[in-house]
């Protein structure tokens, strides 16, 4: 029976679904957002909540607890010194999920995992632009009929 037991097998065994459960985490970490089933999604937000929450406190010992799990130095260098504090204000609920519909080949629910709350961009000082006017170029008609004129003209 499975009375009062956390969590969804994922029909994995325990190291596969460890191992599925890391590299989701380092990518959502790594590029801010991933798509994936709705299951996966929900599974990998309940750890990287736990994740941030242990990363926010910045200390070394949460940084060796964050990299005991993911195994990836760059992500475990981004979660702690850019994503935690980042969420320090906030208690949890740090990502955001946006349902896709239905994979094709499956009929699976597909959803985007996203973090709430993304960098603000470095803006860079904007040039203004000099237009400089280039000589319009003139087609042979053009310049036969204002020939053409001036010696009428005259």
């Amino acid at each position: 029976m499975r009375h009062r037991l956390a969590g969804k097998k994922l029909s994995r065994s325990r190291s596969h679904r460890k191992a599925l459960f890391r590299n989701l985490l380092s990518a959502l970490i790594l590029r801010g957002e991933i798509k994936t089933t709705e299951s996966k999604a929900k599974a990998i937000s309940r750890l990287f909540d736990r994740l941030t929450t242990k990363g926010k406190k910045g200390t070394l010992h949460a940084r060796r607890i964050v990299a005991a799990f993911l195994n990836n130095k760059q992500a475990v260098n981004k979660l702690v010194d850019e994503i935690a504090p980042r969420f320090k204000d906030r208690p949890g609920g740090f990502t955001r999920m946006i349902r896709l519909g239905r994979r094709r080949g499956d009929d699976a629910m597909m959803v985007k995992l996203e973090l709430l709350e993304k960098p603000e961009p470095e803006e860079e000082p904007t040039k203004k632009r000099i237009r400089k006017s280039l000589p319009k170029i003139r087609s042979k008609k053009q310049d036969e009929k204002d020939k053409g004129n001036q010696s009428e003209r005259n």
